[in-house]
């Protein structure tokens, strides 16, 4: 299928051959018959992309803060390699979708096949939305008309913030796409409205619609403008939809308001407020979110958990219902605002001169047919190698940062067999596919799993899908390398070790750090026999929301199983003996499953201690990992994977280098074993240990007690480590 994405780093607009998009549970799947291009928006984007870095840097300071953060921890090139690849990544455009329902997920009972439906979905053929972001097409509402409803609903959301009755004076700001509408909106609610733009056509189509509108390219007042018409009073609201970086019209706004007037930002300005202006009016001051509540929240949109309507009457979802029946009953009248209609294939009319069209609303038009390939073919001359014919190949599944930033550039070195690459959307799986001479770019796990060219399967995907897909590649035949962790609940453990007990393929986990060359020379310097030793590992980890995915039990897992698992597999690999026992102890005196500052004490089998301090309470510029090992008399510390000093040993000081975590050097070592047949480098053995230890943790930091781990095969595990 077809979709219109833009390059960050150029500011290019392509029309893009990506695969169809599967539909997920609780999501729809549409057939897209039009879209509305948000001139604002996209073209601020496009105006973006085509800036140089400097000017790039100067509108983004706060990312420029985070750039010399992570120069100071991760050094300069990593950060430079990071940078690019960010700019690199393709912009899916597009928020204003209508178009018909091809299938519905499960838990989808209200909407079915063949509904028209209006979503903030993108410029694609077919498309796959969250039910919460999707509304039912009246009769009475054409496709055209229906595309304005994620923009509608952005200008309705506004004013309700404004909250505004019936006789009251309220000023637009900016009559581009969204001030009209909003203007139009609050002539139906009964307000006198003024509206302010820079824009003859927009300000005579304004008139037309009954505003008093005036045009501030001949000079106007605002201010004295809407003191005149409210007799010095004063204007009761002002909703500000314009875009511009100048402080002008804040204070324009605060100039124009009655005393506790109500100002209401939903486009983008200067913000250079002054105080006297607010204070002595006491007026009220609020940003509006998008579409409305709801917008943002993951376990609204993402999982379709919708707000009781006693107590949130209006959503995002029912703004859009309210943009539809307005449309419908004839009190909003967008059909005059549609500037163009343009078929998909001649974008190039609309993005090709994007900054200077003086458009209101341009439609894309959708042809009346797409393709349904969940997969497409992206080896061409352009890419850097081809496939073998015949030869035994991997599979990727999931595009997200860790494949794009760090898996994928060490296979690409390693000159890795790929076949396909995996994502949810199809295109951050296109344009690796390209980028790295990847034979497919898919949608669909069944693809892969079919497929007998695909020796092996590397999934990177959010952790509450491994266990399943896993299970999946095994019982295909497949080989599994799984991003860590391998599962996030002991019943799925159960599951998985079933399945690799049934089946007659290997399971790797990406425990990377014991790969090395850090680790490898302070295993070559502790000798064949260390003895007893202690081990401290701290992870200055870093906050991340408790909003955050990872956060959440049910799908990432939390920080201890999803990430700190990676130092536990550490100290038993430095020990050379598997976990027995674990104690931990957690931030707070009632901590929850997903703490993240926690002290984990490990007792392996051979006596050895270790423990790992995962902490998110530090601060950005003190380096991520620190591992320390005390034996028989000598000290090892390792710096962030950057600079490895020794104590007490002859001949060895100090090791430096670049930052290298091991991600490589485990990449070779997994490919070798796939293609001499040999077993992975990790044991499954290990690999269990250091899950249930993970899990033990949580166990220890809830109940207050040290938790025992199950000593069958322990043996033999510490023989393999």
């Amino acid at each position: 299928m077809k979709q219109l994405i833009q390059s960050l780093r150029n500011g290019e607009t392509m029309l893009e051959e990506v695969p169809r998009p599967q539909v997920r549970r609780g999501h729809i799947l549409i057939k897209t018959h039009r879209t509305l291009v948000s001139l604002g928006t996209e073209r601020m984007l496009v105006e973006f992309g085509k800036s140089n870095l400097i000017e790039k840097a100067r509108q983004q300071p706060d990312k420029v803060k985070m750039v010399l953060d992570k120069v100071k921890t991760d050094g300069l090139m990593p950060t430079l390699e990071a940078v690019f690849t960010k700019l690199g990544e393709p912009l899916p455009l597009g928020y204003c979708n209508a178009g018909e329902v091809m299938e519905v997920g499960e838990g989808i009972t209200d909407i079915k096949p063949g509904d028209r439906v209006a979503s903030n979905g993108p410029h694609a053929e077919i498309v796959c939305v969250p039910r919460n972001l999707v509304a039912k097409i009246p009769d009475t509402v054409s496709y055209e008309e229906a595309t304005f409803t994620v923009i509608g609903a952005i200008a309705l959301q506004g004013i309700r913030l404004a909250n505004p009755t019936l006789g009251e004076v309220v000023v637009v700001s900016g009559l581009g796409l969204i001030g009209l509408i909003a203007a139009e909106l609050l002539l139906a609610n009964g307000c006198t409205v003024i509206g302010f733009d820079f824009d003859a056509q927009k300000v005579a189509l304004a008139k037309e619609k009954g505003i008093l509108a005036y045009n501030l390219a001949e000079g106007i007042d605002p201010v004295q403008t809407a003191l005149s018409l409210t007799e010095g009073i004063g204007v009761d609201a002002v909703i500000i939809t314009a875009s511009t970086k100048s402080n002008d019209v804040i204070s324009q706004s605060a100039k124009m308001s009655r005393k506790r007037g109500r100002i209401i930002l939903v486009g983008v300005v200067g913000l250079d407020i002054n105080r006297a202006d607010f204070y002595e009016k006491e007026l009220s001051f609020q940003v509006s979110c998008s579409y409305g509540p709801g917008r943002y929240d993951e376990e609204y949109e993402k999982r379709g958990h919708d707000y009781p309507i006693g107590y949130v009457r209006w959503t995002e979802n029912r703004n859009f219902g309210t943009i539809l029946q307005a449309i419908s009953r004839g009190q909003l009248d967008v059909k005059r605002l549609i500037t163009e209609v343009v078929d998909l294939p001649d974008y190039g009319q609309i993005y090709g001169n994007i900054g200077n069209r003086q458009s209101i609303a341009s439609i894309l038009r959708f042809p009346a047919t797409a393709d349904w390939a969940t997969a497409v073919a992206t080896t061409s001359a352009n890419n850097k190698r081809a496939i073998p014919a015949g030869s035994s190949m991997i599979a990727i599944v999931g595009a997200g940062n860790f494949t794009k930033m760090t898996m994928l550039p060490a296979l690409g070195k390693l000159n890795a067999n790929i076949k396909y690459i995996v994502s949810a959307s199809g295109v951050s799986g296109t344009h690796l596919a390209k980028k790295y001479g990847i034979a497919y770019s898919s949608t669909s796990y069944g693809d892969v799993l079919r497929d007998p060219e695909v020796k092996a399967i590397i999934i990177t995907t959010q952790h509450n899908l491994h266990a399943s897909m896993v299970i999946q590649a095994l019982e295909a035949g497949k080989h599994v390398f799984v991003e860590k962790p391998l599962v996030i609940t002991e019943g799925e453990l159960a599951q998985v070790k079933e399945a690799y007990e049934r089946e007659n393929a290997t399971i790797m986990v990406g425990f990377n750090r014991r790969f090395s060359p850090f680790i490898a020379k302070a295993r070559q310097l502790l000798g064949t026999e260390p003895g007893l030793m202690n081990i401290t590992i701290t992870a200055n980890a870093g906050f991340i929301p408790a909003t955050h995915w990872t956060q959440n039990m049910a799908i990432g897992g939390g920080r201890i199983i999803g990430e700190a698992c990676h130092f536990i597999d550490l100290v038993t690999y430095l020990a050379g003996s598997p976990v027995t026992e674990v104690m931990a102890n957690a931030l707070g005196t009632q901590p929850a499953q997903q703490a993240d500052n926690v002290s984990i004490l490990l007792k392996c089998a051979n006596g050895s201690h270790g423990v790992v301090n995962y902490f998110s309470n530090g601060h950005k510029s003190y380096p991520k990992e620190r591992i320390e090992v005390y034996s028989q008399g000598r000290v090892l510390v390792l710096d962030n994977f950057r600079k490895l000093e020794g104590f007490g040993f002859k001949g060895f000081s100090t090791m430096r280098g670049g930052q290298d975590k091991g991600h490589q050097a485990q990449f070779a070592q997994y490919l070798e074993a796939l293609k001499t047949g040999t077993p992975p480098p990790i044991s499954f053995d290990q690999i269990v240990n250091t899950t249930a230890a993970s899990f033990a943790a949580i166990k220890s930091f809830l109940s207050g007690e040290k938790v025992y781990l199950n000593r069958t095969s322990l043996t033999a595990i510490e023989q393999e480590v």
